[in-house]
């Protein structure tokens, strides 16, 4: 019977079937989830996995408005000054930028059509003026216009000198209204250009009235809280938005797009009030706190989530802030 010898470069079977089972356990232990409360340790390769999945998903940023009965900005709380819930339930908050320190990505959205023509060069100054107070190095600003459709003028420009030259050169139209497709089509410039970590804010000048959009209130409040965007209007139409049905729902859009992204909506009854208004929104533009936190639902199911944001030891404050967001992949 002839002998069999072993080939020099191959492994004997033995050691394939353990190397086999080896790559298994491995291949399995980097696969299965940690258990949350098992009451087991978990080990630094699993833990490493989870944080890095947890970072890319599951980061919450919410932008805080805080005043006092005088409605003056307060800028000197603290992290642990503030609390926040996701559908009833409390949430660890992981940083904080101090207010005013987070960068900013502004679109100021322009009415031209023939409803605001009247004090159309006022509020063209007015908001050049706003742009010049607001904008600091580091933020990013956006101009679009509307009357019949949304038109982009300025995308993302670092430039306070480009923002400022854009705005000389609009010109006022007598066409119909697109508000909420310029809503629509702002919001979703923003989000694709937000980085972490960031403030995104429309700024509207428009009395709200729309009569041309194939986009509806819904469709501009989704696209807002999906973009994580804070919404603050300007109402030039004054006192004559209470004459009829049209401009008091105007209003009211305006008003519900503010509240729950966490603006503000106003009204000017003059122009004398303008570079007020514009200075109050500035100010608590530069004055923002950005709290950050990481979802204790994991779940990216597309569902939206309410957040709550409070100050249990100074009742006596303000607190603004978007009411909720999309649990979508960023």
């Amino acid at each position: 019977m002839r002998s069999q010898k072993n080939h020099p470069y191959r492994l004997p079977k033995s050691a394939w079937i353990c190397g086999l089972a080896l790559i298994c356990l491995s291949t399995l232990s980097t696969s299965l989830p940690v258990q949350a409360g098992s009451g087991e340790t978990d080990s630094p390769a699993l833990v490493d996995i989870q944080s890095v999945i947890r970072v890319s998903t599951n980061l919450v940023t919410v932008p805080v408005s805080v005043t006092d009965a005088a409605g003056r900005a307060v800028t000197d709380l603290s992290i642990t000054d503030f609390r926040v819930q996701e559908d009833g339930r409390s949430e660890t908050i992981s940083k904080i930028a101090d207010a005013g320190q987070s960068p900013l990505q502004l679109a100021l959205l322009f009415d031209v059509s023939g409803s605001l023509n009247p004090r159309f060069e006022f509020e063209q100054q007015a908001a050049i003026r706003f742009l010049e107070k607001v904008w600091a190095p580091g933020d990013t600003v956006s101009i679009i216009t509307f009357s019949e459709r949304a038109q982009i003028r300025l995308r993302g420009s670092q430039s306070l000198q480009e923002a400022v030259q854009t705005l000389l050169n609009l010109q006022p139209t007598e066409g119909a209204t697109a508000f909420f497709d310029c809503v629509v089509e702002a919001a979703r410039l923003l989000k694709e250009s937000a980085a972490p970590e960031t403030r995104q804010a429309e700024i509207v000048l428009s009395d709200g009235e729309d009569n041309r959009s194939d986009c509806s209130m819904a469709d501009a409040l989704r696209e807002m809280q999906r973009s994580d965007t804070l919404f603050y209007s300007i109402n030039p139409g004054g006192r004559s938005i209470r004459l009829n049905e049209i401009s008091i729902k105007g209003q009211q859009d305006l008003v519900s797009l503010a509240a729950e992204t966490g603006g503000t909506a106003f009204i000017s009854d003059s122009t004398s009030d303008l570079d007020q208004i514009f200075g109050r929104i500035a100010t608590e533009l530069r004055a923002q706190y950005l709290l950050s936190y990481y979802s204790s639902n994991p779940r990216l199911n597309g569902e939206f989530r309410r957040i709550s944001v409070s100050i249990p030891g100074r009742p006596d404050l303000r607190v603004r802030a978007r009411q909720g967001y999309y649990a979508i992949q960023k």
